[in-house]
């Protein structure tokens, strides 16, 4: 038991502990701040015990210790304290100062519709992996759920994320939901732009993009900026709203000076083409190199485009390569089929047909039409590849099957070098290497 007066005596303690830590009335002194909120710890005040632990967890006015902040979170959980319980569960879901049973690596975005979502959750979950320490998500969702019930937004927010992912609970997109909708409308911004997710994709409601796209402009004009990015691609594609390009570029700014690499893209795109804004390739230029240089392989596809065309930037055909050969690195389709290309003709680079075939296999195995054509001709020469007329009209008649004329062309042309036989094995070829999704062409 604790008496009434020893109760005063600890807010006491614990209301000079606030004025040390905020310098109110006196000189800030984080130190002299956690001396008075252990006093008041240590007598059951559960709102110095939640501030102590945020000392040991932040290393404010004593050494960072997150197991000693554990330490008093817990008591200050166990108090009811719904602060307390949404740190001490971000705790377990990291596996930060505890040991439990082992859980995913980590956390990733709900990211189904555009972008990459929740990146502020994201930080906050991630800074602390790699710590040699384990994690447990069901306790996780224990104390989000004791602090989501008390209307601790995050805690809702993060409670619907782990029903969202599976994460310590079944995952149930309804239950998502719930928790979504509580914690948006107290204004959370990551909340509003899922729950904007989950009526974009239909999952746990009834689908309604109208719906998904009111509560993507809550979130975005809070600043959330996947929801911003999102808004930009609605207006740029006119999906359940007027296509409106001026709306598109003003949303993609937005976002991109956030540093989203997709929205700096998509600007890029916007004055490239002279879409809601005058034609400008400088600025063009501009957006992409910061979307390329933060790996964007779309961004650095069209960086390079715009070396080889001189646009906005001076003509570099090295420089060109240098950006197409990141793109192909991630399995840019249109970058490898661009280097194949810059290899057969020796342009930025020593010409190599047997490097040209490399590349152009590799786009023609995502389906790339411009590439099954050029390897179908590097084939029919005999460049970088043993002469195969079989190999080639093959490789013709899977770009033709997509409509390409000059494709047609180097089919029938091929044909007449074949003996029926031959051509009988090269559509046998074809048809399989369709049907094994160009697993299997050769």
């Amino acid at each position: 038991m604790v008496s009434s007066s020893s109760q005063r005596n600890a807010n006491a303690q614990y209301e000079l502990a606030l004025k040390y830590a905020n310098g109110q009335g006196l000189t800030q002194d984080h130190a002299e701040a956690v001396k008075w909120y252990r006093l008041a710890a240590a007598q059951g005040n559960a709102n110095a015990q939640y501030e102590l632990a945020l000392k040991y967890a932040n290393g404010q006015g004593l050494t960072q210790d997150h197991a000693e902040a554990v330490k008093w979170y817990r008591l200050a959980a166990a108090q009811g304290n719904a602060n307390a319980q949404y740190e001490l569960a971000l705790k377990y879901a990291n596996g930060q100062g505890l040991t439990g049973s082992c859980g995913s690596g980590e956390m990733v975005s709900s990211s189904s519709f555009q972008g990459n979502a929740n990146a502020q959750y994201e930080l906050v979950l991630k800074y602390a992996n790699g710590q040699g320490l384990t994690q447990d998500h069901a306790e996780a969702v224990k104390w989000y759920r004791l602090a989501a019930t008390q209307g601790n937004a995050n805690a809702q927010f993060n409670l619907g994320y782990m029903y969202d992912k599976g994460k310590g609970i079944p995952q149930d997109y309804t239950e998502a939901v719930k928790w979504y909708r509580l914690a948006a409308a107290q204004g959370n911004a990551n909340a509003q732009f899922n729950l904007g997710l989950k009526y974009a994709n239909g999952q746990g409601l009834t689908q309604d993009y109208t719906e998904g796209l009111k509560w993507w402009r809550l979130a975005a004009t809070e600043g959330q900026v996947e929801a911003q990015f999102n808004l930009g691609v609605s207006y740029m594609n006119g999906h359940s709203v007027p296509q409106d390009y001026t709306e598109a570029v003003k949303w993609y700014r937005l976002a991109a000076t956030q540093g989203n690499a997709h929205a700096q893209n998509n600007l890029s795109m916007m004055y490239y083409n002279g879409q809601g804004v005058a034609q400008d390739y400088l600025e063009a230029a501009k957006w992409y190199r910061l979307a390329a240089t933060q790996g964007d392989h779309l961004a650095q596809y069209n960086l390079g485009y715009m070396y080889s065309k001189g646009q906005g930037v001076a003509q570099d055909y090295t420089e060109a390569i240098k950006w197409w050969r990141l793109a192909a690195a991630q399995g840019q389709a249109e970058a490898q089929f661009n280097l194949g290309m810059s290899y057969k003709a020796g342009q930025g680079v020593p010409q190599d047909y047997a490097e040209a075939v490399r590349w152009y296999r590799l786009a023609a195995v995502q389906g790339n039409t411009n590439a099954q054509y050029s390897l179908g001709a590097m084939y029919e020469e005999g460049q970088g590849v043993a002469l195969d007329y079989i190999r080639a009209h093959m490789w013709f008649n899977l770009s033709a099957a997509s409509g390409y004329g000059d494709a047609i062309k180097g089919r029938d042309i091929v044909a007449k070098q074949m003996t029926l036989q031959q051509i009988t094995k090269a559509q046998k070829m074809a048809n399989n290497c369709q049907q094994q999704n160009f697993k299997i062409c050769d």
